[in-house]
């Protein structure tokens, strides 16, 4: 790998690192659902705008219902989990719950399409699961038993994601990773239209919020599929996956840089644990995505 594909590799861990940061910030004034719905419906648009001035055509209209469904698993139920677990627990955690989704990928598989659970694997799963112990009860953070249900919403998103990411490479084998994320945002957009009308914010959100859902929609979504794809297209979705360990990195700096956010053993040797446990289970993620889709695995 390059320098300057090193360097794009940095910069989307840092942005999809950021995201977390961002619901953060505005999921308390928005509430889960307006913020995601405005994500997703932004990033689709900014992806609409960006595949006319390329002159591509998104066919999404054929397989419209995959596309909901897609939508659903990847992107509006997993996202607004993330969002209402962010109103309770700090960044950081968030974004280092987040990196369990491959092992959660290894359960799914196994149970989706049969792949064999081997014993490195299984190791993986425990590391996994000792790392997710360790980090939520050495949490700096005084919370008790009220840490339990947002790390449930956290831990419960990634296996959604998961889901998702084995029904993309079934269902949209083919597809240009581009419809993918254009079809997928603006099908999570419609089916969270009903719920941002409902659950309207109680206050007018401030430069702050407003900055925060910026770049939450155009940086971490819209601009980050774009260097996903441009990696992708330039070294490969093996080397890409490698992303997975950089992002919760980023996750914990954003946080503490900007909230403030207190980084303490638990966190580091928690946060080790885990990536550990994805180190044991990368083969396995590289496998299945050079054997089901070469250029549209879809990632938070």
């Amino acid at each position: 790998m390059k320098s300057r594909e090193f360097g794009s590799l940095l910069l989307l861990a840092s942005l999809w690192g950021a995201s977390f940061l961002f619901i953060r910030i505005a999921s308390p004034v928005l509430g889960p659902f307006l913020l995601i719905d405005l994500r997703v419906l932004i990033a689709g648009a900014a992806l609409v705008i960006y595949a006319a001035v390329t002159r591509h055509r998104p066919r999404l209209l054929r397989k419209w219902k995959e596309y909901l469904l897609l939508g659903a698993l990847n992107a509006a139920i997993p996202f607004c989990l993330i969002a209402a677990a962010e109103l309770h627990v700090d960044a950081s955690l968030a974004a280092i719950l987040n990196s369990t989704t491959p092992l959660f990928t290894a359960l799914v598989a196994r149970v989706w399409i049969r792949d064999r659970l081997t014993f490195k694997k299984q190791l993986g799963l425990l590391f996994g699961i000792v790392g997710v112990v360790i980090l939520v009860g050495w949490n700096p953070q005084d919370m008790g038993k009220g840490i339990l249900l947002p790390v449930s919403m956290s831990l419960t998103a990634a296996l959604f994601i998961a889901i998702g990411g084995v029904f993309s490479s079934r269902a949209f084998k083919d597809e240009n990773p581009l419809n993918l994320a254009i079809g997928q945002q603006l099908a999570a957009g419609v089916l969270l239209l009903p719920a941002a009308v409902l659950f309207p914010p109680g206050n007018a959100p401030g430069g702050d919020v407003i900055l925060a859902v910026t770049g939450l929609a155009i940086l971490s979504t819209s601009l980050a599929y774009l260097l996903y794809f441009q990696l992708i297209r330039s070294v490969g979705p093996v080397k890409t996956l490698s992303v997975t360990f950089l992002i919760p990195a980023f996750g914990i700096f954003w946080g503490w840089l900007f909230l403030k956010e207190t980084i303490s053993w638990g966190t580091i040797i928690g946060l080790l644990i885990i990536l550990l446990s994805v180190a044991f289970l990368a083969n396995f993620q590289f496998n299945l995505v050079k054997k089901t889709d070469r250029t549209n695995r879809d990632m938070l």
